[in-house]
């Protein structure tokens, strides 16, 4: 190993190491030189090192004291130097400490976590759902890419933020996506439904380059994308418009005697959907026959997804086939 490498690797180092280097060679220069000048005071150089460290770092324990002028001379020329470096090296670990925490919260660190949540957009949405995850399954690891918000307490959502457009790799890779379990897109509440659409597609195209295996969940507004989404690589598409529309509906519609809608929908939150693919002792089974078996374990059947198309509650005699996804609705 040559001095020119050495030198090389020295400054390639972080600079709290470089201080930290720094200051280790010079408390054991100072801890050298009085261990020769006081033996008997100084009986090793690490108790000479030892004296150099707690003077500099004006601890003054007084265990070990110089005694001659000499001593005190080369004691003086530690505190004028030594004092310094050791002041400046814990200043900068509490500078690198708040600097983190500052880039933590503006979104400028990457995750190093795996088998993640990535939610793409920020919103009242995206809120409500971080809070539901948290509630139900508070070993999942959620990491939020946005490019509206500026900074993200974590102690108020116990997220990961990272600040950015998710059309950009860079963006993509400081979220870990290669080692993400799952990504959630949203709508971008900023933009009319056209552009939001199109930046999705987007989205979902950059997320399927940099990971070609993950599953996507996708939010779109219009029904003409949505063709678009799949074909971009999207595994699910949720059109929320649609819901909206019914939930308008039922509460335009609906007798006073009737359920609120927002009450039925807080029992189903209580649940969970499940997509299980069509084992193959209920193939060639109907679906009322299929129905009573997933009863009988705590599942209520609602419907079929077949070649992409769903058929919610479809008639007693509709019979289930190799490929089927089975939807069934059970508790947390």
């Amino acid at each position: 190993m040559t001095l020119k490498f050495v030198k090389q690797l020295y400054f390639r180092l972080p600079n709290i190491v470089k201080l930290l280097i720094a200051a280790v060679l010079l408390m054991t220069f100072f801890g050298t030189i009085i261990h020769f000048l006081e033996p008997a005071q100084f009986p090793t150089i690490f108790e000479g090192t030892w004296w150099a460290l707690v003077t500099a770092a004006t601890v003054g324990y007084g265990d070990y004291v110089p005694l001659t002028t000499t001593g005190r001379i080369v004691a003086i020329s530690l505190i004028l130097t030594g004092g310094g470096i050791i002041a400046f090296y814990i200043s900068s670990i509490s500078s690198a400490t708040i600097q983190r925490e500052q880039d933590l919260l503006n979104g400028k660190l990457k995750f190093k976590g795996n088998q993640h949540l990535i939610i793409i957009g920020w919103n009242e949405r995206t809120r409500q759902l971080i809070k539901t995850v948290v509630d139900k399954f508070p070993e999942i690891q959620i990491v939020i890419i946005d490019h509206t918000e500026k900074e993200i307490f974590y102690h108020h959502f116990p997220v990961h933020f990272i600040h950015g457009d998710a059309i950009e790799d860079e963006i993509l890779k400081m979220a870990n996506i290669n080692h993400a379990s799952k990504v959630l897109i949203t709508a971008d509440v900023h933009k009319n439904e056209r552009d939001a659409d199109n930046w999705t597609i987007l989205s979902v195209l950059a997320v399927r380059g940099n990971n070609p295996d993950i599953p996507i969940v996708t939010e779109i507004l219009s029904k003409s994308q949505v063709e678009n989404a799949l074909r971009a690589g999207a595994t699910t598409v949720i059109r929320s418009n649609d819901f909206m529309s019914v939930l308008f509906f039922h509460e335009l519609s609906h007798k006073k005697t009737s359920k609120p809608f927002e009450d039925i929908i807080h029992l189903l939150t209580q649940k969970q959907f499940s997509h299980t693919k069509c084992p193959k002792e209920l193939m060639d089974v109907n679906f009322l026959e299929a129905s009573t078996i997933f009863l009988k374990q705590g599942h209520l059947l609602l419907g079929v997804i077949r070649d992409n198309s769903y058929k919610i509650h479809p008639t007693p005699g509709f019979v289930l086939k190799e490929g089927d996804i089975l939807l069934s609705l059970i508790d947390w």
